[in-house]
């Protein structure tokens, strides 16, 4: 593929994505490199509807093909949330501590039974010629009432992940990108765009 538009701002995902599709896509761009195109109000009830919000629209006020994700948190013992929330969970300028905050307070009377969670990440990817699909990753695991590591961002160092000793905030970025949602749901979308260039 010649040209991919990333319906990103966030130099640190472009270049977390630009390591898996290298050789499958010529040039790689992101919406910071087109600051004519609009800001997607993210008001979807799932992470679906989000990414194919964001993808659609880059796409059409674009007229290139584009990757978008949503990828959130979702906690058994919350009721799915904070889910397409993560972000905002402690309101619309809430940076990653508040949002930490927010969740132990709302866990703290919850036993560890209780604090089952999901990494989820849905790619979306819209193509000029009307081609929609999405990909989805999840990692498992479950919410510490302590902080663990020093990498990662968001909730990575209150998350224990499943068959590790460590929180995703301890894994190497090798690790991480190996187990991660994204990770998972990139993996899959370099599959399909190998085999959509081969037809």
């Amino acid at each position: 593929m010649k040209r991919l538009l990333v319906a990103t701002r966030n130099r640190g995902k472009l270049k977390e994505i630009r390591a898996v599709l290298d050789d499958l896509v010529d040039e790689l761009l992101c919406v910071a490199d087109l600051p004519e195109l609009p800001e997607t109000v993210e008001d979807g009830a799932t992470f679906v509807d989000n990414a194919l919000k964001k993808a659609r629209e880059a796409c059409l006020a674009s007229g290139l093909p584009v990757l978008a994700d949503d990828s959130g948190l979702v906690v058994d013992g919350l009721d799915g949330r904070p889910g397409v929330l993560s972000a905002r969970f402690a309101g619309p300028a809430a940076d990653d501590a508040a949002n930490n905050r927010k969740l132990l307070a709302e866990l703290e009377m919850l036993p560890m039974a209780s604090r089952k969670a999901a990494f989820v990440c849905v790619l979306a990817f819209v193509h000029p010629d009307g081609t929609e699909q999405t990909f989805q990753g999840m990692v498992i695991g479950r919410i510490l009432d302590d902080f663990r590591g020093e990498g990662g961002f968001g909730y990575d160092p209150l998350f224990l992940v499943d068959g590790f000793q460590q929180t995703m905030a301890e894994l190497s970025l090798e690790e991480k990108n190996h187990i991660s949602h994204r990770g998972q749901a990139l993996r899959s979308f370099q599959a399909y765009l190998r085999q959509r260039e081969q037809r």
